[in-house]
């Protein structure tokens, strides 16, 4: 079972892979760069800054351990302990991948930090917002950036889905603990419709600007 996994994941990751252009090596690196966050993240902290500094800085305390906890597991605990080679290491595919900028990442890929990282953030902010349109919009936002590093070689489809696991349960763990603290001290977090207009409309502007720049963007 797990040979036939393993199988389908090194057949889709070269498809995916394999699938290129300079246009798309642009555009994926960005989407797998800290510029995925930009302007998604200006916004969260303007909505969140509006609603008094209490809130802001509870915010930014739940944004901050949520990917602690996500980056710590898939990085620190998950890799070192399954030892799963990346694809770029993988002596069977290894030779077969295109590489973009000559990046190969780290030995180990399961899971995938990315992936933790941006479907941790992208829970948190969907437990928060409680609306249709953020949680569609940030969703698509974490796919995006788990599919660029597939793109890009790094990671097999098992390792986005098993960081997209640890992602989502770090969110649901920090957001409970923090939610269960701060109502002890009749405290609570607000966003209206319009913030979540807001949100969503800053979390697809952030997917659409990256894509517009990797037009001009050499790699």
């Amino acid at each position: 079972m797990i040979e036939q996994l393993n199988a389908i994941d090194k057949e889709l990751l070269l498809a995916i892979n394999g699938f290129n252009c300079a246009y798309a090596d642009s555009a994926m690196w960005l989407l797998s760069g800290a510029g995925a966050y930009l302007l998604m993240a200006l916004m969260f902290l303007y909505l969140s800054a509006k609603h008094g500094w209490r809130q802001a800085l509870m915010i930014l305390l739940m944004l901050a351990l949520t990917i602690t906890l996500a980056d710590q597991v898939s990085s620190g605990l998950i890799k070192p302990l399954v030892c799963r080679l990346r694809p770029t290491h993988d002596a069977e595919i290894g030779g077969l991948i295109h590489l973009v900028n000559g990046y190969k990442g780290g030995p180990y890929g399961f899971v995938s930090s990315h992936a933790a990282n941006a479907f941790g953030a992208a829970a948190l902010i969907a437990l928060l917002f409680r609306d249709l349109r953020v949680t569609a919009a940030v969703m698509l936002w974490a796919a995006a950036v788990s599919y660029s590093r597939m793109y890009l070689g790094v990671h097999y489809m098992g390792d986005i889905i098993g960081g997209a696991v640890v992602g989502a349960l770090s969110a649901c763990v920090i957001y409970g603990f923090l939610k269960f603290l701060f109502q002890k001290r009749k405290f609570s977090v607000n966003y209206s419709r319009k913030d979540a207009s807001l949100m969503s409309i800053s979390i697809i502007a952030n997917i659409v600007v990256l894509l517009i720049v990797a037009i001009f963007f050499d790699v």
